[in-house]
């Protein structure tokens, strides 16, 4: 039987009949399964088209720079439903607010911000950037003692706050032992505003000098063992951008994230 030679010969051997029964005697391997490459997982990419229904979330943000509130929605599409691969990532954002006064600028960051979005990859550098801009008329404090240099800058704080949410971003919880050391602050902050106090009280104080002591006892109520209220005597935490820093032993220390200017 003749047999076409196509490819260009390397080595030969002889084969013998004992080759030939050896062939026969061996046991036939099973055939190996090969697995397929996970190739209908879907990435967030700007060819990803938009659904019919998209699920988000809505923010108020009330400036003291503005008259009206405005409302920030953030819809996200969700990739792989129903499987292990299963995401949520932003896809749009909206901005809808009664003054007119910023409806350009607003309209060109929204769409900019849906164009990044809908690139997908690692989008957390937009809080970064937001969050970094200043107005040159100042900033403002918000609820909460919270420091904001712009509106543009609390529209990155939402953001931010929805990538949380969703889990692009995680939030560094505090450790034990600096959660321990932010109470004991609290604490003693609070007992030494009520000693004051009660200090001012018993030592029969004239009527005019009455008002420190008043203050003290204002300062220990709003002090909350959640941080939710601080001092209103508090300045800004350089750290946290919270105004919650109040003067302990003589040393700046802040009471939302425990850092201390002397160490």
């Amino acid at each position: 039987m003749a047999i076409k030679i196509s490819k260009k010969i390397k080595g030969y051997s002889v084969q013998k009949p004992e080759d030939k029964a050896k062939e026969a005697a061996a046991p036939v391997a099973a055939p190996v399964a090969v697995q397929e490459p996970e190739s209908n997982i879907i990435h967030m990419h700007e060819k990803v088209e938009r659904p019919e229904v998209l699920v988000g979330s809505t923010y108020k943000i009330k400036s003291p720079l503005v008259e009206h509130a405005m409302y920030v929605t953030i819809n996200d599409i969700v990739l792989n439903p129903g499987t292990e691969h299963e995401l949520r990532r932003p896809f749009e954002v909206f901005i809808n607010s009664k003054n007119m006064d910023h409806f350009q600028w607003i309209v060109a960051l929204t769409r900019i911000m849906s164009a990044v979005f809908r690139k997908g990859g690692d989008v957390t550098f937009l809080v970064d950037e937001m969050k970094a801009v200043f107005d040159p008329r100042g900033g403002y404090f918000k609820a909460g003692g919270i420091y904001m240099p712009s509106i543009v800058a609390e529209i990155g704080s939402v953001v931010e706050e929805h990538l949380k949410s969703i889990g692009m971003i995680l939030d560094p919880e505090l450790g034990e032992e600096q959660k321990r050391l932010i109470a004991e602050k609290r604490a003693a902050y609070e007992a030494r505003a009520k000693k004051k106090s009660s200090d001012s009280g018993l030592s029969g104080a004239p009527a005019g000098s009455g008002t420190e002591g008043a203050r003290g006892a204002d300062e220990a109520v709003q002090v909350t063992g959640e941080g939710a209220s601080f001092p209103p005597s508090a300045t800004m935490c350089f750290k946290c951008n919270t105004k919650a820093t109040v003067i302990m032993d003589g040393c700046a220390t802040c009471l939302n994230c425990g850092y201390s200017k002397c160490g």
